[in-house]
């Protein structure tokens, strides 16, 4: 049975297709808002799931790619990117600037390209797992693959 997915998640898989990227992308029938039921839903460790988490450094969205396990350290992150402020964005904010919804953003899909930092700590998983464009819908990737994905500079974004 082939499923059904929608446009955000289809525009995605475009992303995913047209950068080469295999089409991992899979339901997960209960959703995942949270790397925590994201993570119990795979069966893997926490921080193997890259959330997207979009933020506004000096005041232009910022999409910070981090491992489950941390919370992001605004004010070291600032200072290692050289901004002045990074805050979290409104839901309106994300919702602007990738197309998608807190709980589903994905890595790759937006409207425009976006500034992005991947967070170093996800190359200790072999396998990643991030947001496909909805709450219910994942792909599969890797630390190396990630990166190549989204041109993201890779950073420590824990304290």
């Amino acid at each position: 049975m082939t499923e059904q997915f929608s446009a955000r998640t289809e525009t995605v898989r475009a992303a995913l297709a047209a950068s080469g990227h295999p089409d991992t992308v899979r339901l997960v029938p209960d959703g995942a808002r949270t790397a925590a039921e994201a993570a119990a839903a795979l069966g893997c460790e926490v921080g193997a799931i890259a959330n997207s988490l979009v933020f506004l450094a000096d005041g232009a969205p910022l999409l910070v790619l981090s491992s489950g396990r941390h919370r992001v350290d605004t004010a070291g992150l600032a200072e290692r990117l050289g901004y002045a402020t990074i805050s979290r964005a409104t839901a309106d904010d994300v919702a602007a600037a990738t197309g998608q919804v807190i709980g589903g953003v994905s890595p790759v899909g937006h409207p425009a390209p976006l500034v992005t930092v991947l967070d170093d700590s996800l190359r200790d998983y072999p396998d990643l797992y991030a947001a496909a464009g909805t709450h219910d819908t994942i792909f599969r990737t890797d630390f190396a693959a990630l990166a190549a994905l989204t041109g993201a500079r890779i950073v420590r974004t824990s304290a």
